[in-house]
């Protein structure tokens, strides 16, 4: 009987002699995980791999970097964001960099959404601890979260974090640090060397006024090594909007190269030293220099591919309905990190599986999940056929959507989990005031690669070719959606 990485493989197969999409159609899922119930099909080179037939040392290789793109799925994420922070934002560690309007498709990271102001900057703790100063949450709502290179969350900032909305200084420790901490700092120690943070900032209205407001507040922010501490250097602060920032990870054999970078820059992990001694037999490992061969890079993409391949089908088959029979659902690896507070350790178990499905979705997930948001998500039409860019839907949302502050919809690119590239819009929400409404306060948003004629104001934009999946976000919800006395229909195909 093959296994469940063969028949991922035999899917693939069919997929390129098809030209269909391998992430729709993935059957790679088991109980919740990727490869296996409980963990991974394992396969490290055996010693005497030189005398293996060249069809059998592949396909070991490339179990071995599926392995290896699921656990390094988190680190790989961050390294990416990392590159788009220098390259595409020309920003150095301690410079902050922000967003003055809402995200739009320029903004190419994961799931984002397009309606708080974003705040993101990537930190380095070689030369010793980093400070961050938080201004108070006056005139503008602030959340977020400081995350290490696994992307574990270290500490939340604003109301609902350690400084409880009254602002502080958080300082960022390096791994090992034995110092002093000042008093009235908030510690937040790390197990790694590099980290980011991201942070929402989110204006009391959409007017000009507010959203002003909301950007002065965040230029109260301060990042700098905590030497310096006397004599703070001038923040540099640096706007993305109308900005490509692609931080995106790109499921070639490129994800290893980022791999090799991070596992290098960071402290031995006991926990990880078992993986650590596999994949070292795909030359990755601390010092060691990372220059595959063509044959193993042929390896290193097939591996890629196929967990790229199961991330997807996670996504798409493990949905729990939040109303009976709806095609809006959560999904597994959510709710495995939410119950963790997003290390996914479990029963001293590492799940990692969970982990690079959600890694794959998302980013910057805060410690302590609070009441300021709720989302559901869906894959498929009322019919249970996937949303695909070429057709065009209508999302009925009922009046009364039970959010105190606001709702929003968003659609993101199936295989990157991102904003669609050229998109003339990604989001709706209730700030949209130009959008029309029904009399009795409902709203028909219709999603596809035209506006249709005298609806253009309630058109978000779908790329023919590619599928799509949406988000609807609550903020603040409301015990209408906990009790489920109020229900969103499904997406009907037109």
């Amino acid at each position: 009987m093959p296994s469940l990485v063969d028949k991922g493989r035999s899917i693939q197969h069919r997929k390129d002699m098809k030209g269909c999409n391998t992430g729709l159609t993935a059957a790679v899922l088991v109980a919740g995980h990727l490869f296996a119930t409980g963990g991974f099909i394992t396969a490290p080179a055996p010693a005497n791999a030189a005398t293996l037939p060249a069809e059998t040392l592949a396909d070991s290789r490339q179990k071995l970097a599926a392995e290896a793109a699921v656990w390094g799925m988190p680190i790989v994420s961050v390294d990416a964001m990392r590159e788009a922070f220098f390259r595409d934002a020309g920003a150095e560690y301690n410079d902050i960099v922000f967003w003055s309007r809402p995200a739009d498709w320029k903004n190419q990271t994961t799931t984002p959404n397009s309606s708080s102001l974003y705040v993101y900057f990537n930190f380095n703790l070689k030369d010793g601890p980093v400070a961050l100063d938080l201004p108070a949450a006056d005139g503008a709502g602030i959340f977020g979260s400081v995350l290490d290179a696994w992307q574990v969350p270290l500490a939340d900032v604003g109301p609902a974090g350690e400084d409880e909305g009254k602002g502080g200084r958080y300082l960022l420790l390096p791994p090992g640090f034995k110092g002093d901490v000042p008093a009235g700092n908030i510690a937040v120690p790390s197990s790694t060397y590099n980290g980011y943070a991201l942070l929402r900032f989110s204006p009391a209205s959409s007017s000009t006024a507010d959203v002003a407001r909301a950007i002065e507040v965040l230029k109260r922010l301060r990042l700098y090594p905590l030497a310096h501490a006397g004599n703070t250097p001038r923040q540099r602060f640096i706007d993305m909007d109308g900005k490509v920032f692609d931080g995106i990870v790109r499921y070639d054999e490129s994800f290893y190269t980022r791999l090799a970078r991070m596992v290098s820059e960071e402290p031995d992990s006991p926990r990880d030293a078992a993986l650590m001694t596999r994949i070292s037999e795909l030359g990755i490992g601390p010092g060691k220099p990372f220059n595959p061969d063509p044959a193993m890079r042929a390896a290193l993409r097939a591996g890629v591919q196929q967990a790229h391949a199961a991330f997807i089908n996670t996504w798409r088959t493990g949905a729990r309905p939040w109303w009976p029979g709806s095609r809006w659902g959560g999904n597994l690896p959510s709710t495995v990190g939410a119950s963790t507070q997003f290390t996914f350790r479990k029963d001293g178990h590492l799940e990692t599986d969970a982990r690079g499905a959600f890694y794959f979705l998302a980013y910057a997930p805060p410690a302590k999940l609070g009441k300021a948001t709720a989302y559901l998500t869906s894959w498929y039409d009322s019919t249970g056929e996937p949303l695909h860019g070429s057709h065009s839907y209508v999302l009925h949302v009922p009046p009364n959507v039970p959010a105190r502050q606001f709702w929003a919809v968003t659609i993101y690119d199936v295989q990157t989990a991102a904003f669609m590239r050229g998109s003339p819009r990604v989001n709706l929400d209730s700030y949209s005031h130009d959008m029309q409404r029904n009399a009795d306060g409902s709203v028909d948003i219709v999603f596809g690669p035209k506006a249709p004629v005298g609806k253009e104001k309630n058109w978000i934009y779908t790329r023919p070719g590619k599928d799509w999946f949406a988000a609807f976000r609550f903020y603040g919800p409301d015990q209408g959606l906990m009790d489920k006395t109020w229900k969103l229909p499904d997406l009907v195909r037109q």
